[in-house]
């Protein structure tokens, strides 16, 4: 059977695992996080517009409920030492706010108000039908390609 080493912290410290079956529970996370974007809504064009016009109260609300339940699972893990599910330790780092992050969330905008979709829901949205969002993910990989170019220019 092949064989992976990982550990993304500490490579020279690696410990093998078997490839491909233990993958199967990010694939169910995957899916299950699928669903629950479909069912929600926010995949919905319609719906991300309704949000940029201030028309509905939908999107807000869903986004305002994963800040919420991401803030409490962000203290339910700190409090009980969770780790993952390779036994590792989860390990949070402070954030310094800089500049770069006004321009990157104002790109981020503008880039969800004309495609109608932001990085969660996209291959969603392709499995939802919408098959022209793959223009949008294409747009997305190079941007993010750019930003590797030109990260060392960029205010930081």
């Amino acid at each position: 059977m092949s064989e992976v080493k990982s550990n993304i912290e500490n490579p020279q410290v690696a410990k093998t695992q078997p490839l491909g079956w233990h993958l199967l529970k990010y694939l169910a996370a995957g899916a299950f996080f699928g669903i629950v974007l479909v069912k929600s809504e926010v995949i919905s064009w319609f719906r991300i517009q309704e949000m940029f016009r201030l028309q509905s109260f939908h999107m807000y609300g869903v986004i305002s409920t994963a800040v919420v339940v991401g803030a409490i699972s962000i203290l339910f893990l700190k409090k009980f030492k969770v780790k993952t599910l390779d036994g590792e330790d989860i390990i949070f780092q402070k954030k310094t706010f800089n500049k770069g992050q006004i321009y990157g969330g104002l790109i981020f905008g503008i880039g969800w108000a004309i495609t109608g979709a932001c990085p969660g829901p996209l291959f969603a949205q392709v499995g939802a039908g919408a098959t022209v969002i793959v223009v949008t993910i294409m747009s997305a990989i190079a941007g993010t390609w750019v930003y590797g170019w030109l990260r060392d220019k960029l205010p930081h």
